[in-house]
């Protein structure tokens, strides 16, 4: 991977105006933020500069205000959260351009800490915009991006700014960087990965990209129905894609090309309603009723799950391997993650995983913090898993 310059690179910077984009796009109900993870998370980078004595200065996105001020996507809203997390004084500026944002700069000390209004209330900001990325840069001397969950998209503050000022990555974006580079860039192998979920369609590209890259690929969740259809499996009512199998068998062929071993589902638990405690039995793979659908894969697929677990070095992991959100079909999600923070715990596994339900998966099962990195990114996360380049990333290594 070729180098990025992080905070270890930047010396001598107090009094300097580092802009900072970080991401606050936080859950808010009533006016208060509901879960400031997002904000922990870019934290050390803001708390660092600040100690350096930097005038820092945060760029942040909030909601989809199409380019127009919004009010109930005001960055205003999320400012007192940031200074809770801080536990620092966190001024405002009711733009991110222009005059308040040049007048509440002027007014900055060493080591305040300054949020500019949502990037997204010009139109400039998801165009990337040059104009709009040089009046942001008319800001600062030096830009840090702390945005991995944002940095998917070339707009303006995640990959223009990078082009007007010296560009660095912060704490989250480095640790991320290097938590990603370990789980594929530049894995210890055997990587076995697992790919949950609802739905191929929405992994097409992962999957065609993880089978060149990983030893084994553990399907499960309503994709190994669609999978398990394609060998000419009855699924009976299961989620599934039946317009997909060719997909699915191309995927598969693609798999033993490259020498990747495809882990399905060899029994499962079936239920005749989708609800919590409803009547439930284990069957083996080729003998779900007509009317009835696999909710989770099966011990017998959880043993086989939890032995390719074992064998790897890395593990990547996107996705649950049934309806974890309902009992008692969140066993199999459960168990297979314990074992990998138990691996993970004890210095044999090195364990990425990443996506909104994953990361709910792995705190349902109690061991979010046993693995070695968990990516709260989303979509950027999925696309650096589809192989994809990510803008905000790629300008880092090249400027």
């Amino acid at each position: 991977m070729p180098a990025f310059k992080t905070l270890d690179d930047l010396n001598d910077i107090a009094g300097k105006r580092v802009l900072v984009r970080v991401d606050l796009n936080v859950p808010v109900s009533e006016g208060r933020v509901t879960d400031a993870t997002r904000i922990e998370r870019v934290a050390p980078t803001i708390r660092e500069l600040s100690n350096k004595q930097a005038k820092v200065i945060l760029l942040a996105h909030f909601g989809r205000p199409k380019g127009e001020p919004v009010a109930d996507m005001s960055l205003s809203l999320i400012a007192p959260a940031v200074e809770d997390v801080l536990d620092h004084a966190v001024f405002f500026a009711a733009d991110c351009i222009g005059q308040p944002a040049e007048e509440a700069i002027a007014k900055m000390n060493n080591g305040d800490i300054l949020l500019l209004e949502n990037t997204r209330f010009h139109k400039g900001e998801e165009k990337n915009d040059p104009e709009f990325a040089a009046a942001l840069a008319k800001n600062g001397d030096i830009y840090v991006n702390d945005a991995f969950s944002a940095a998917h998209r070339a707009h303006a503050s995640t990959e223009g700014l990078a082009r007007h000022l010296p560009a660095y990555a912060g704490r989250t974006m480095q640790e991320e960087l290097e938590a990603l580079e370990k789980g594929l860039g530049n894995p210890t192998r055997p990587v076995v990965a697992i790919v949950g979920g609802a739905k191929v369609s929405t992994k097409i590209d992962l999957l065609m990209n993880l089978v060149t890259k990983v030893d084994a690929l553990v399907i499960g969740g309503g994709m190994a129905n669609t999978f398990l259809a394609a060998q000419g499996i009855d699924v009976g009512k299961s989620l599934c894609e039946h317009d997909l199998a060719e997909t699915a068998r191309k995927i598969m062929a693609e798999a033993e090309t490259a020498g990747c071993s495809i882990v399905l589902p060899v029994d499962g638990v079936i239920a005749r309603e989708f609800k919590a405690g409803a009547e439930n039995e284990v069957v083996a793979i080729d003998a779900i009723p007509a009317d009835a659908m696999m909710l989770d894969v099966g011990p017998k697929s959880v043993e086989k799950i939890n032995d390719w677990i074992s064998k790897a070095q890395t593990l990547v992991w996107n996705g649950p391997l049934g309806a974890f959100e309902i009992e008692p079909f969140d066993t199999a999600t459960v168990e297979a993650a314990r074992h990998a923070a138990e691996r993970t715990r004890a210095g044999k596994l090195i364990s990425v995983a990443g996506g909104g339900d994953t990361v709910a998966a792995l705190h349902h099962a109690g061991v979010a913090e046993d693995f070695t990195y968990i990516s709260t990114a989303g979509g950027a996360f999925l696309e650096w898993m589809e192989g994809k380049e990510l803008p905000g990333v790629d300008v880092l290594r090249h400027v």
